[in-house]
């Protein structure tokens, strides 16, 4: 038996039943990207000009295509996005599907995403784009648009202006500055330090502005151990050495303004999601280092964070 890269469940061949039904309910069978990791990365350089993603990690636009049975490269109306392995940094498709399955765990919206094998026998990342909704176009704007920043720039905010453009934007702040907060203790437990301005967005539907499901959440920290900062843009003027009176006591209750009762409870869900946390790094596609090192950044950051 092996496990299923797109649901984690345990299966006779390469995808299980269930994770061939979250593509297509027409898919019987996956197969492999025609591409090496190189290949997808030579792919990736060439077809950027005329690409609608852009990004410092290399990404593909892709059609599942039923017929073949699998993910098709194009250059326009791809309904995915592929992220191939990256030779700078070890093991980022796995690292990134485990990081959104834990932010999931904890109660974040994320969009349908997974693994899939490729021609050289590596994983690469996919995920469904969620600023698509059948032949329409979803309006989806990042905060650094919103804040008048740019690519080279995005760094230049902290986590007081993020909760700045929710207050002025969204329809329903209250409900939204809920979701920033329990998303921005998630990336402290699981050690991303990288969420900067383009890595929040908002969508309008149905003339509701919100945030969007969450995205580009990894592990960072055991990427790049050398690191000090512990988040990417500062909360009440720190990056490192972040506790419980920065993050629960002034961002939480005194910035965003969330009462006793809706952080005890937030923390109450994080606090009981630890058992599947530990259960979905145990079964991931991590080599068993990088596993262990991903649980003891969580051990200390929950020690950190809860007491």
């Amino acid at each position: 038996m092996s496990i299923c890269p797109i649901t984690y469940e345990a299966c006779a061949g390469k995808y299980s039943p269930r994770g061939l039904r979250k593509l297509s309910s027409s898919l019987k069978q996956l197969q492999d990207l025609p591409y090496t990791a190189a290949d997808q990365i030579f792919e990736a350089a060439a077809r950027a000009p005329r690409m609608s993603i852009q990004g410092v990690q290399p990404k593909l636009s892709a059609v599942l295509n039923t017929r073949m049975n699998g993910f098709e490269i194009v250059d326009t109306g791809g309904r995915y996005i592929l992220k191939p392995q990256n030779p700078q940094y070890r093991h980022l498709p796995e690292n990134e599907d485990l990081s959104m399955r834990l932010a999931a765990a904890a109660g974040i919206p994320v969009p349908m995403h997974g693994l899939v094998y490729s021609k050289d026998g590596s994983m690469t990342y996919f995920i469904r784009r969620f600023d698509r909704a059948g032949k329409k176009k979803i309006a989806v704007e990042d905060f650094a648009q919103l804040l008048g920043l740019s690519r080279d720039t995005k760094y230049d905010a902290s986590m007081e202006k993020v909760a700045q453009v929710i207050d002025r934007y969204c329809t329903f702040p209250a409900v939204e500055k809920i979701k920033l907060f329990r998303l921005t203790l998630v990336n402290f437990l699981i050690g991303n330090e990288d969420m900067h301005v383009k890595n929040f967005s908002l969508m309008t539907r149905a003339g509701k502005v919100e945030l969007t499901p969450a995205y580009d959440i990894l592990n960072t920290t055991i990427v790049l151990p050398g690191e000090s900062e512990e988040i990417a843009l500062p909360i009440k003027g720190k990056k490192r050495k972040l506790d419980q009176k920065v993050l629960i006591d002034y961002f939480g209750r005194i910035r965003l303004g969330l009462n006793r009762k809706i952080v005890d409870s937030l923390l109450t869900e994080l606090k009981d999601a630890a058992p599947e946390w530990d259960k979905l790094i145990a079964i991931s596609f991590l080599p068993n280092k990088m596993k262990r090192e991903y649980g003891l950044l969580l051990a200390t950051r929950r020690k950190r964070l809860f007491g």
